[in-house]
């Protein structure tokens, strides 16, 4: 039973059918294929806007060009505190934008508030020259906890931003799992809401290795092309980086395949709502389930053979604080989490009672 990450998961089959089948014959190198501009098409019909799309390969390669493109070494990117751009890029986002600061913010959840954005906007004086300048707000959906900005949210979040003309980037690495659970377009959530600039994950929700960095404003996308050369991310072969995402988005399998880990996680989150021996962290918004666990659940478990990692406690809500031996573990379901296991974690759990 392993629920360490959504990345253990392979490729889903439609993907794999789809690698294989662009693997026969030759093809245009360096996104030039037939597969890659399809892909691009494809995201702007998804999302009803004129986009530049830019394939990569890794998350870390989204994030980083992205924000490298949006800011200048002398600039900064206000986020949370336990973003994945601070805490789990060994430092890209400052490497790929030659120095630029990385603002960390607390917030309950790993949500920023737009009166935190406000109040650290004030203390960089608009160009003083011994202060690096905000250009960017970058946020993650869902977050690192698992929670969810709501259209509504990130609307006031980019009106904090506004004073400053800061640019709103998303880290989208779970964004399918948002976005089913909140039931609402693409376009909506993102450039309707205020991105500018969206790092679209696959490769957690199906696909082997494929993320596109998606700017919803072509104009700010001009120097994208040299910095993905220049990062080793524009792939001689890039077709296999494009057909992934065909076989993802057809027939709105990338959905799917996201329902499907959500509902996983909501049958673990429900069934924990009957336990003395472990509570929900946060929310279960997404795929991923937060629990503080007792000492003793926790023997249980390892026990049983469940992975699971420990996770930080720094954004529990306000009032929510850990007792003697208490953690916080986090669970994650993908597309390829077998029922079976969710209902041995069950069991196990509902056991510890007696």
């Amino acid at each position: 039973m392993n629920f360490i990450s959504d990345n253990i998961a392979g490729a889903s089959p439609k993907v794999m059918a789809a690698i294989a089948a662009a693997n026969d014959g030759p093809a245009s190198a360096y996104g030039t294929d037939g597969w890659t501009q399809a892909t691009e098409r494809r995201i702007a019909e998804i999302f009803e806007h004129e986009v530049a799309v830019f394939l990569v390969t890794s998350g870390t390669a989204a994030n980083a060009l992205a924000l490298a493109s949006l800011t200048r070494p002398w600039g900064a990117v206000i986020t949370h505190e336990e973003s994945h751009v601070a805490d789990d890029e060994c430092g890209a986002p400052e490497f790929f934008s030659d120095g630029a600061k990385l603002i960390g913010l607390p917030g309950a959840g790993n949500k920023l508030s737009p009166a935190d954005v406000t109040q650290t906007l004030a203390r960089f004086r608009e160009g003083a020259l011994h202060q690096v300048q905000p250009q960017v707000l970058s946020i993650t959906q869902a977050t690192e906890c698992g929670t969810i900005y709501t259209p509504y949210e990130i609307r006031a979040l980019k009106a904090a931003a506004a004073p400053r003309s800061l640019a709103l980037h998303m880290d989208g690495a779970r964004f399918a799992n948002a976005l089913v659970t909140l039931g609402c377009s693409p376009a909506e959530t993102t450039w309707k809401a205020g991105i500018d600039v969206l790092s679209f994950g696959g490769t957690k929700n199906g696909a082997w290795a494929a993320e596109a960095v998606v700017f919803f404003d072509p104009a700010r996308a001009a120097e994208m092309k040299w910095r993905r050369k220049r990062a080793g991310q524009t792939l001689s072969k890039g077709r296999l980086i494009g057909a992934q995402f065909e076989g993802l988005l057809a027939d709105g399998h990338w959905l799917d395949l996201a329902r499907y880990a959500n509902a996983l996680a909501q049958r673990l989150a429900q069934a924990i709502g009957r336990s003395t021996q472990a509570r929900l962290a946060w929310p279960c918004q997404a795929n991923e389930v937060f629990l503080i666990l007792s000492p003793a659940l926790q023997a249980r478990l390892k026990a049983a053979g469940v992975g699971y990692i420990d996770w930080s406690a720094r954004a529990l809500p306000v009032g929510e604080a850990l007792a003697e031996g208490e953690v916080v573990g986090r669970f994650v379901m993908s597309f390829a989490t077998p029922e079976a296991d969710v209902t041995r974690l069950i069991a196990l759990i509902e056991a510890a009672e007696g």
